[in-house]
Parts: C-alpha cells; sequence; structure tokens
C-alpha cells in the first residue's frame, strides 16, 4: 500500500507544483521589470587570504552619535572639527561632541526613499584650501557650504545641460590642494541615487563618469565615459592623476591630469574582493577604500553569480523591491587599504556586519579611521594603533 499512496502523493504533489508554478511564469512574464539588465563579465572573486585574510578588526570600531544622525555617508574634518552629509539631506556640524545642523540643500519633507530628490542627499564631501566644505549632493549638484554660517553656494546644478546632458546622480568629488579644480562624478545618465540598486543590477555604462569643474572659469569639462556606475573619487598626493571606483566592476580606474601621460586613462586596481564605494588618501601616502558589499572567496557571491545572468535579475525584480533585495545582500564589511601603487597592504573585516553595516567611506583623521556608511545611524571610529 505505502507504494501506492507515495505515487498519488507523488502525483498530488506534481499537480500542486504545476498549477501554482504555470500562473506565476505567466505572471512573471506579464510583469514590467523596471530593469534592462546587460550581461558583465567578472573574474573570479581573489582569494581572501594574505593582507585580505577575514578578520574582526573593524569590530573594534566605537560607535558614536548613535541614532542621533542618520546615513553619514562621507565625513571631512577642519581641525578637530567634523562634518557629514546624512540621508535626511543635512550637513551636520560635530564640534566638542556636539552635533549641529549647518545647512539643507534641498527641502522637505525628508525621511522616506520617495522624498530624496526634492530633499537632497549630500554624499561626497571636501575641505576646499580656505577651509569652505564642497559637497556633492546627488540630486542638486556641487555646492560650496560656509562651515560658520552655513551658506550655501550652488557651484554645478543638476538642471544645467553638460554637453547635451543634464548630470542625474552625483556622487563624489576631489578637490586640488589650490582649490582650482574640482573633480566629480556622476553615476549614472538614467537613475538616481534612490535606485542605486538598479544601477548596480542593470550593470549599464550610461554614465558621463568623470567630470572636471573648474571653480575660476565655470567651466565644466566631461573627462571620461562609459564607465559602469562611477563612484568615489580621490586625487594622487601629486595631483597628477584621479582615482575613480568603478563599483558594479569591482575596480578602480585611474585619470591622468597632468604630466606626460595627460588625458590618458589605465587601470589601477582590477577584480578586487568587493564593490568600491569610497576613496579616501591614507597617512602613508595610499588609500583606503571602503566595500559597499564583499564578494566572497572561497564562499558565495550572489553578485558575482547574477552578473551573467540577466533573465533572473529581470525575474527578482519584477517580484520585489530594492528594499527586499537589499535584505538579501550579506551585512559583510570591509576596508582596505592600498599602497600608492594599488598593492594590497592590510584589510579590516566585520564579516556580519555587527559593529558598522554597510561602510561607505574611510576617512582618517589623527590616528582614527572615521566610518561612514550610508544605512547606519552613527560614525564609527576605529583606533588605528590598536588593530
Amino acid at each position: 500500500g505505502s507504494t501506492y499512496s507515495s505515487k498519488v502523493f507523488r502525483v498530488t504533489f506534481l499537480t500542486l507544483a504545476v498549477s501554482v508554478a504555470v500562473p506565476l511564469l505567466g505572471v512573471t512574464v506579464l510583469l514590467d521589470c523596471p530593469i534592462d539588465p546587460q550581461p558583465i563579465s567578472l573574474k573570479e572573486p581573489p582569494l581572501l587570504t594574505g593582507v585580505l585574510e577575514p578578520n574582526t578588526k573593524l569590530r573594534k570600531a566605537e560607535r558614536l552619535w548613535e541614532n542621533q544622525l542618520v546615513g553619514p555617508e562621507s565625513i571631512v574634518n577642519i581641525g578637530d572639527v567634523l562634518f557629514t552629509g546624512t540621508a535626511d539631506g543635512k550637513i551636520i556640524k560635530i564640534e566638542d561632541g556636539e552635533i549641529q545642523t549647518i545647512a539643507r540643500i534641498g527641502h522637505g519633507p525628508c525621511g522616506g526613499r520617495e522624498d530624496e530628490p526634492t530633499c537632497g542627499r549630500p554624499l561626497g564631501m571636501r575641505v576646499g584650501p580656505n577651509n569652505t566644505l564642497f559637497v556633492a549632493d546627488a540630486y542638486y549638484g556641487l555646492c560650496e557650504v560656509d562651515p560658520d554660517t552655513g551658506e550655501t553656494k550652488p557651484l554645478v546644478s543638476t538642471k544645467t545641460l553638460i554637453e547635451g546632458q543634464k548630470l542625474s546622480f552625483v556622487n563624489d568629488l576631489t578637490v586640488t590642494r589650490d582649490g582650482r579644480k574640482i573633480y566629480f562624478t556622476d553615476s549614472s545618465s538614467k537613475w538616481q541615487r534612490q535606485d542605486y540598486l538598479f544601477l548596480v543590477m542593470e550593470g549599464t555604462d550610461d554614465g558621463r563618469h568623470l567630470l572636471e569643474y573648474d571653480t575660476v572659469t565655470k567651466e565644466v569639462k566631461v573627462l571620461m565615459v562609459g564607465l559602469r556606475f562611477p563612484n568615489g573619487v580621490q586625487l594622487s598626493p601629486a595631483e597628477d592623476f584621479v582615482l575613480v571606483q568603478e563599483t558594479t566592476m569591482a575596480r578602480i580606474r585611474r585619470f591622468y591630469v597632468s604630466g606626460l601621460m595627460k588625458g590618458g586613462a589605465d587601470i589601477f586596481v582590477e577584480n578586487m574582493p568587493g564593490l568600491p564605494d569610497n576613496i579616501r588618501l591614507s597617512s602613508s601616502g595610499g588609500y583606503w577604500v571602503a566595500m559597499a558589499v564583499v564578494r566572497p572567496n572561497p564562499g558565495f557571491s550572489l553578485l558575482d553569480f547574477l552578473s551573467e545572468k540577466p533573465w533572473i535579475k529581470r525575474m527578482i525584480f519584477k517580484l520585489l523591491s530594492q528594499e527586499t533585495v537589499m535584505k538579501f545582500v550579506p551585512k559583510y564589511s570591509l576596508v582596505v587599504e592600498l599602497s600608492e601603487t594599488g598593492s594590497y597592504k592590510r584589510s579590516f573585516h566585520d564579516p556580519n556586519g555587527v559593529t558598522v553595516p554597510y561602510v561607505s567611506e574611510a576617512h582618517e583623521h589623527n590616528g582614527h579611521l572615521y566610518l561612514g556608511s550610508f544605512r547606519s545611524p552613527f560614525i564609527g571610529r576605529l583606533d588605528l594603533q590598536h588593530v
């Protein structure tokens, strides 16, 4: 009797499975997909061995001003005063432990993802030569903020046509020591910051990625196009080249802005162990790179698995929201230090993002790494003497 009942069970189960799967498939075919993903070929991720060997060093970071600010993406300092921009559109000053809002580029209401375009989202931030703040706002463009009065002066608006196109997702900036030139990234000409996950998953190379603004002539030039999600930027200490993080491709590009190679470009670091977000100078003459997502090897990298399977990406985004998909992204935090030539010097890990999840930037000041995070309600601080 048992073979008969198991047969009945199998038939019933299959009938049920088919009756569920067929309509689901039908619905999936009919549903619109918000993205048109392109296949991307990534190399197998580098092995996490040697200086990249997993550790828990990032867990030694302390959380500062917890629940007093939200999503401090980028951090700068003027002396011991810190400045950051937050997810609710504010430019914040932290002096003697006191938090003060000094400016707001957009206007309220602020809070949800859908408010971002009017509220504004300050991302990259830098200090100019006469201690003014230069800020890249994802929706409003480049502006200059007086750190004392909070007075805000727009420099490059996203409404301005640059070579026939508006800026859509202004992300990061780096400034020459004399304050004359600002190099900045526009991550996409199709997607805005609120849809950054669409940008990563679509894998398109539609942004005009590296631009140069001359603060004297007020001219904007497009220097590089055709990168997949250009993100953080950093001038070299000698100011002869700019490094651009190409997030979706897990690599760093180099564009020469002076010297014999001027106008040329090459790859500075290829096939990184994660998707690079911001890049900043380290005191040793190298660079700190914060990884938005890690590509574990050994292990399973969802990103690598999906990279050449656009059809699966289509299915996912037909059925799930960006917020839901984000829940499947492991909260592995990783910061690496590169030498001036792009080799790995050391790495700090927090394998489950226990202390500081989603590190977007590592800013070195006074023997500490200040850790920005585009989603966390605090700033992390790691004492470099004790890791």
